[in-house]
């Protein structure tokens, strides 16, 4: 027994060194370059290949071929991916969706490559570079991740590493070559790439799908460390290692053998789904680059095209016509993609499990061996199994929730690779099953129908998401999730209905893949597969149905017409590209035959014809919401912020001061008379009757005793404020003094540790910020809060359809008071600052708020605007809306605020009129 124990524990000490090696790889790209590289996997494939190449079909002597693999073409590999990939996304400031993007982009080309160069089949005859007993691998890991934290903490270089991580840019101007630190580090990465490739050979399948897989499987030890830890990525990797095993001297009896023995095989995996789905996430950040995501404009007969050729197959016959009833299956499981992560934004890496369970249910239902249910004919199965799937969505719905960019994309990765390796690899629920079509539609052609026929209907129900009130909600929440939020979408249970839909659509996409081949092939469905469907779904347009059809057609033409591995390698090219390129292929394209397209001149008299023709067009004039500035005498210096601001006073230090307890209570105050007189606005604020009833206590926004840490820091410290209708109150202080947090918290999106926030009677500390902009009491931020890919109408419609009330005239009403009739059908994206400021405040009023709560709102307008938001806002008080405003800019708060609180270190140091607040804590400021 205790040899058994010793040999297990060998034997797990050479699995746990491999992913160590692993992990070392992945926490040093990471630490370097802020690159989760999904690639590791495959380049630890072509490294094995490359060995395997050199000593066994060209009979080089293991020793060099280990040389060259390893210290030349291993590091050789990192440094074009960093020089050709990832180095212009760092120059270009990508974001980690964006590396996330091209680094699947790498791994499906590389896999594609393999399988283009050395095929598909597996390999039994790669060569043994270290002999089996693990002392050589552990010493191996154990000198790496020792050379690694020296290098790290003693060197400069390690000063330099960890500079660039903290902030590339700031690195670079403190003269740090940024670029040499990332090569070195995917130098390195790719290096333990190819070492554990090279060691993982001789015991594992090394074909070009299998050995990639298997290596990503491990990334869980550099989860656990959170890609920064060597020495925690080497302990879990070793103590995983040793674990699984153990766990092979275990020999239940009855129901519970099958399901330790997959628990043993595959304890990385159980690794994988708790480090993804309940360690705290890695990586913030936007779910996917907007451009990704934005939906391509179709060209003219574009669908026509489309239902011609759906329609071409029906004239084939034989194999090609049998191929050919793989395409709309495919073409259904990418649109759950179109709704997941084209429209929805969230990244869903595990697309392919939800398709697998589709087809496996299905033909468990067919055959009488689904548990509690009876045997079902084929067409009534599909639609069981679709109903048993879509509520799995919320296995990666649920993560979506609080993750973002690469947690997320862990995440979701996590449960595709789950499922395949705990059913779709098990015997016991698999082996056996056939599947057959639905009666009447057994041949060929019939059943490419019956496809078309439920394409067409998956169609029809993913346009209907992407168009209307839905479809402006998953935009938003696309493309600004806390600004969804802010106006209204209920952004948590949509992410869940999203993912649950998708899980239904790749389902059904699933199960008529299956009756399509008439077997269930756990191959089809394997996570690789997935990967290569999110990338082809992105680079072809992500939020296009056609887009998904075409990548349909793609993925299944290109395999089935050349060799294997051709698809994979042109949607690898094409993801690259994505990142590359911000625009995408297409924009990828255009640039390349921009300087080969010939621009046309116009003659003299052409050139006057439209010079004529475009005098009585002045468009850009009605564009301008506030007048023109009066010139001034003299240029005027550089502003402090803002684009064209006026010079600002001299800062004056906000300092403490006693709080003035008469100013603390503005319930039952009357609304002061707007500063310097009543104002005439361009229009009445959305939903406004002629004198708003709101100066009763049931619409006062109140904070009480209120207490935030952060850590070991204090943000808030017993802060108390009222928010009055028909008044702006006004919260100003130093930087680090507690306005954002207090704003946060008055906004939905922190809560405090203790104290209360009510409206009325009503308390809304545990009111996420939705409901409570939907109870009226909505925001703005001071970082633009738009949706790019919506149209100024479609931003403000937001507003007014997820807002405390739903009026129909509420959109052009705001459109009007603030000036933007004349951009309403214009994408938000590309405006200029001053124009996505009065978006995002009529898209605030479009709701028909109570209170509005304006965070920096003068941020980036120039004076002419400042004047012109100072008059709307005046109006908006005087029509009994309670306004809070946190604002640095002092003029602006004097001439506009009713009541000032001064906060000081999380201490309200100051309260009341804010003539006199303002008087007394900055003497010269002026204040009226």
């Amino acid at each position: 027994m205790a040899s058994l124990s010793y040999d297990l524990t060998l034997a797990g000490l050479s699995v746990g060194s491999a992913a160590a090696l692993t992990g070392i790889g992945l926490v040093v790209t990471h630490r370097a370059t802020g690159v989760l590289n999904f690639a590791h996997g495959a380049i630890a494939m072509v490294c094995a290949y490359l060995l395997r190449q050199l000593t066994v079909e060209w009979g080089w002597p293991l020793p060099l071929a280990a040389a060259l693999t390893l210290l030349v073409a291993a590091p050789a590999i990192g440094l074009v991916l960093e020089r050709a990939v990832f180095r212009p996304l760092a120059v270009l400031g990508g974001d980690p969706a964006q590396t996330l993007v091209a680094s699947i982009g790498v791994f499906v080309l590389l896999v594609g490559g393999a399988a283009l160069v050395w095929g598909q089949g597996a390999r039994a005859d790669a060569p043994t570079l270290l002999p089996a007993e693990p002392w050589g691998q552990l010493a191996v890991a154990v000198a790496l991740a020792l050379a690694v934290g020296a290098v790290t903490r003693f060197t400069r270089f390690g000063g330099q590493l960890r500079a660039v991580v903290d902030d590339r840019r700031l690195a670079v101007l403190a003269g740090i070559d940024a670029d040499r630190v990332a090569a070195a580090g995917w130098a390195f990465g790719s290096f333990t790439a190819g070492l554990t490739g090279v060691l993982l050979a001789p015991y594992v399948r090394l074909d070009p799908y299998g050995l990639p897989l298997l290596v990503m499987e491990v990334v869980a030890v550099a989860v656990a460390a959170r890609m920064r830890n060597l020495p925690v990525a080497v302990v879990v990797a070793l103590g995983v290692g040793v674990a699984q095993s153990q766990l092979t001297r275990l020999h239940p009896s009855g129901w519970g053998e099958p399901l330790l023995q997959a628990v043993g095989a595959n304890l990385f995996v159980v690794a994988l789904l708790v480090a993804a789905l309940v360690l705290p996430g890695v990586g913030t950040g936007d779910a996917l680059p907007r451009t990704a995501t934005a939906r391509v404009p179709t060209p003219a007969g574009a669908w026509i095209v489309a239902v011609v050729l759906f329609l071409l197959p029906l004239g084939l016959a034989g194999p090609d016509l049998t191929t050919s009833v793989q395409v709309p299956a495919l073409g259904v499981i990418l649109l759950s993609l179109v709704v997941v992560t084209g429209r929805g934004g969230q990244i869903s890496l595990g697309q392919a499990a939800y398709a697998g369970l589709g087809a496996l249910f299905t033909a468990l239902l067919v055959n009488g061996r689904f548990p509690g249910l009876p045997e079902l004919p084929a067409l009534a199965a599909l639609a069981v199994a679709v109903l048993l799937v879509a509520p799995l969505g919320l296995l990666t719905g649920r993560p979506a929730i609080s993750r973002h960019g690469l947690a997320l994309a862990l995440a979701t990765f996590a449960v595709g690779v789950g499922v395949s390796r705990f059913v779709f690899a098990q015997p016991y629920a698999t082996s056996g099953l056939t599947l057959g079509r639905p009666a009447g539609l057994t041949g060929d052609r019939a059943y490419y129908l019956f496809e078309l026929a439920l394409l067409g209907g998956a169609l029809l129900l993913v346009a209907t998401l992407r168009r209307g009130r839905t479809g402006r909600a998953l935009a938003a929440m696309r493309d600004h999730e806390a600004g969804a939020a802010a106006a209204g979408v209920a952004v948590r249970g949509l992410k869940l209905a999203a993912f649950v839909v998708g899980a239904a659509l790749a389902a059904l996409g699933g199960g008529m893949l299956g009756m399509g081949l008439r077997a269930f092939d756990p191959a089809a469905y394997d996570p690789v597969r997935g990967l290569l469907w999110f990338a082809a779904v992105v680079v072809l347009g992500a939020d296009s149905l056609l887009g998904a059809l075409l990548a349909a057609a793609l993925l299944v033409g290109l395999d089935a017409g050349t060799r294997g591995g051709v698809a994979a390698a042109v949607i690898g090219v094409l993801a690259i590209l994505v990142g590359r390129f911000p625009g995408g292929p297409y924009e990828a394209l255009r640039a390349a035959t921009r300087g080969l397209r010939r621009r046309p001149r116009l003659t003299p008299l052409g050139a006057r014809v439209r010079t004529a023709l475009a005098t009585g067009a002045t468009p850009g004039a009605a564009l301008a919401a506030a007048p023109a500035p009066a010139p001034a005498p003299a240029p005027a210096p550089a502003p402090a912020h803002g684009a064209g601001r006026a010079e600002p006073r001299p800062p004056c230090p906000v300092s403490p001061a006693p709080v003035d307890e008469q100013g603390g209570n503005l319930a039952g105050s009357k609304a002061a008379p707007a500063r310097g007189g009543a104002p005439s606005a361009p229009g009445r604020p959305p939903g406004s009757s002629a004198v708003r009833r709101r100066h009763g206590g049931e619409h006062v926004l109140a904070a009480h005793h209120l207490w935030l840490t952060y850590g070991h820091y204090t943000a808030l410290r017993d802060v108390s404020l009222v928010v009055a209708p028909g008044r702006v109150t006004a919260v100003v202080g130093p930087n680090g003094a507690g306005k954002s947090s207090l704003f946060h918290c008055l906004a939905g999106t922190v809560r405090p540790d203790r104290g209360r926030i009510t409206f009325g009677d009503r308390d809304l500390t545990r009111l996420p910020a939705h409901a409570r902009t939907r109870a009226g009491v909505a925001r703005t931020f001071q970082q633009l809060a738009v949706f790019p890919t919506l149209t100024v109408a479609d931003n403000v419609r937001v507003g007014a359809e997820q807002g405390r009330v739903r009026d129909a005239a509420a959109l052009d009403r705001a459109l009007r008071l603030f000036g933007l009739e004349g951009v309403r059908d214009r994408p938000a994206a590309g405006l200029p600052t001053g124009t996505l400021r009065r978006v995002e405040l009529a898209r605030a009023l479009a709701g028909d708020p109570h209170v509005l709560l304006l965070d920096e709102p003068a941020a980036g307008l120039d004076t002419a605007e400042v004047t012109a938001l100072a008059t709307v806002l005046r109006a908006l008080a005087a029509d009994g809306t309670a306004l809070l405003v946190v604002e640095h800019d002092l003029d602006l708060v004097a001439g506009l605020a009713d009541t000032v609180h001064v906060l000081t270190a999380g201490r309200v140091t100051a309260s009341g009129p804010a003539e006199r607040v303002l008087r007394d804590i900055c003497p010269g400021s002026g204040a009226r």
